[in-house]
């Protein structure tokens, strides 16, 4: 199975070490039902799970990665469709390396979301952990492979179709 999500082929390419699933909510995130105003349509009533994340979302992240002690720039504008189901797919992104810029195309991933709206994001190499806004239109996201300090936001565009 091909996952040609550049991150992943930057982190091998600077030699970023296995992955690490730290669970700590990035600093100075808003609470996660903090964005949310009473009669919402998107709040599920019974809090938060895989189905939170339906639709397209618009991923802007940067920062850097660290190749022998060196802080390597790095920055991100990513399409992630979240399926409701635990399954992401990521069918372009941008990526800028130390100055090197890189396009891809059909990565894919899977997430988890826990009932307090927080969770994990894991691609083919890259692993993230989140926090989902109330109204779950916004996803902060920070990488947690070691050698890397990237963080950014991801935008919901669109909703998917169908029962949520």
């Amino acid at each position: 199975m091909k996952f040609p999500r550049i991150v992943l082929a930057v982190a091998i390419t600077m030699g970023a070490p296995a992955l690490s699933h730290a669970q700590a909510a990035p600093s100075g995130v808003p609470a996660p039902d903090s964005h949310m105003s009473s009669g919402q349509s998107d709040h599920d009533e019974d809090g938060c799970g895989v189905h939170t994340l339906r639709g397209t979302y618009v991923f802007t992240a940067s920062g850097f990665n660290i190749v022998a002690g060196v802080a390597q720039p790095k920055a991100i504008v990513e399409v992630i469709e979240f399926n409701g189901d635990g399954t992401l797919a990521v069918p372009a992104a941008t990526v800028s390396a130390n100055g090197t810029i890189f396009r891809t195309s059909a990565g894919i991933g899977t997430y988890d979301v826990t009932d307090d709206c927080s969770g994990s994001i894991l691609f083919a190499g890259p692993a993230f952990d989140i926090v989902v806004s109330g109204d779950r239109n916004t996803i902060w996201m920070i990488q947690t492979t070691p050698n890397s300090v990237f963080q950014g936001t991801a935008t919901r565009t669109s909703r998917a179709r169908g029962k949520r």
